[in-house]
């Protein structure tokens, strides 16, 4: 009976170790299994571009070969390279130098980038299914460089450069496919005169790689906004050129969620926004740029801009403090917005786009064509809001002008009763907000 207890204290000090070892087993082979999906998967968790990446790529490149002797010769791949060797980006633009060199596509970047050596490669700055953000030096100033897609050939082919050899085609067929492509993107009619920025005229004896060039850059949204708005609104990128499908835009650093105020004011104004004061007097100078787009977006364009996607990276800070709309995948003039929002439905969720909310009608099971949010609303909620939290009270304006402040952005931000629209709203929101802004801004102008 005496050597039963012993047994029992084997059996359990066995149990124990096998519960060790088979523990023990498991997380070993979860982390070889989670180990080889990453590594198979690896684009799943990011798509940016890695120096990995771009030695996978190094394979790929070879030298380029002089098609015509009265073209102009391409730059060696080495000459788009960084000190890092980062080179995912630079094969876009390599085998534009070799479209180049072929006479495919041609634009007044083209020889910089691809003989002089006046525009070079730094780095990627956004990679997300082929569409292309890439920082660069052109001339001695940073510049980026953006494209929907990564290769020139990806965009659909004007078919009817393939069917004559001569400009034959009349300028006037051009206009007219431009105002075509235009109204599929924008959904709005455009007269010759407002084409203007996005016509390229014909001459010399490149004119096909011209109007090839031109077609695909059409095929990119945001091209057309920029270049369609800079003449006529601060708050949109200033394009500076184009070579084939790749065109150049001023280089501003975007805002980010996860910086204390939104934006990198330091990049902006310089060392001197260390100071509290500094700090909260760019804030409401940035403030009333932003109520500026808005009043802008809403009633300066023969219809309203809406934006879809309202976020810090979405926009950036010039050195005026001016507010510059710099990603406007998600932006669309009213007839395009209706479109969109037209959908069926069973709730309102169902009709939500992003940033842009309508209505279901539950009787016809149709979402509302009008938009029952606007820029406003969604700029107080997601920008506002950080600004001029209760968390964010301070000596330098005065707490009951704090506190208006706060009760207007947290009116502005929410929805809309049943019995009036966001459009009604507006006017209102905005005007009391322009007041507030200006008197904190007088308040602390007084105190220094």
């Amino acid at each position: 009976m005496r050597g039963i207890p012993g047994l029992k204290r084997l059996r359990l000090k066995i149990w124990r170790r096998c519960t060790l070892v088979f523990f023990l087993c498991w997380a070993a082979c979860w982390m070889v299994v989670s180990a080889l999906l990453f590594l198979v998967h690896r684009s799943v968790f990011s798509e940016r571009c890695t120096d990995e990446k771009s030695r996978r790529i190094l394979a790929r490149l070879r030298p380029l070969v002089i098609l015509s002797t009265d073209l102009p010769r391409a730059v060696p791949a080495a000459a788009l390279l960084n000190a890092h060797g980062n080179i995912s980006t630079a094969y876009s633009l390599e085998v534009m130098c070799l479209d180049y060199s072929s006479g495919a596509l041609t634009g007044d970047l083209c020889e910089d980038l691809c003989v002089a050596q006046k525009l070079v490669y730094k780095h990627c700055l956004y990679y997300d299914r082929g569409k292309k953000v890439i920082q660069a030096d052109w001339r001695g100033q940073p510049i980026i460089l953006k494209s929907k897609k990564e290769i020139f050939s990806s965009y659909q082919h004007l078919s009817m450069l393939e069917e004559v050899e001569t400009q034959a085609i009349p300028e006037t067929e051009l206009l007219l496919m431009v105002a075509l492509e235009v109204k599929n993107v924008l959904g709005l009619e455009l007269s010759n005169n407002t084409m203007e920025p996005l016509w390229m005229r014909r001459k010399g004896p490149h004119w096909k790689a011209q109007v090839a060039s031109m077609w695909s850059l059409l095929q990119q949204e945001e091209y057309i906004y920029f270049s369609l708005l800079q003449d006529f609104s601060k708050h949109v990128l200033r394009i500076i050129g184009s070579c084939g499908h790749f065109y150049a835009v001023e280089y501003l650093t975007a805002g980010h969620a996860w910086h204390k105020t939104l934006f990198p004011l330091e990049n902006v104004v310089g060392p001197s926004l260390a100071g509290s004061r500094s700090r909260v007097r760019a804030i409401i100078d940035i403030a009333l740029s932003f109520l500026d787009m808005v009043q802008h977006f809403d009633n300066d364009f023969s219809h309203r801009l809406h934006l879809c996607d309202i976020k810090p990276e979405n926009f950036a800070i010039r050195h005026d403090l001016t507010v510059v709309a710099i990603d406007v995948d998600m932006a669309f003039f009213e007839p395009k917005m209706r479109d969109i929002l037209e959908q069926n439905c069973t709730a309102d969720e169902d009709c939500n786009f992003f940033d842009c909310f309508s209505k279901c009608n539950l009787k016809i099971r149709k979402c509302g064509a009008q938009r029952a949010n606007n820029n406003l609303q969604v700029i107080c909620d997601k920008i506002f809001r950080h600004w001029f939290s209760p968390n964010l009270r301070g000596p330098l304006v005065s707490f009951p002008q704090q506190l208006q402040l706060q009760k207007a952005v947290r009116e502005c931000a929410e929805p809309a009763h049943e019995d009036a629209t966001m459009h009604q709203r507006t006017p209102k929101s905005l005007s009391e907000l322009y007041h507030l802004l200006q008197v904190s801004q007088r308040e602390l102008q007084r105190a220094e």
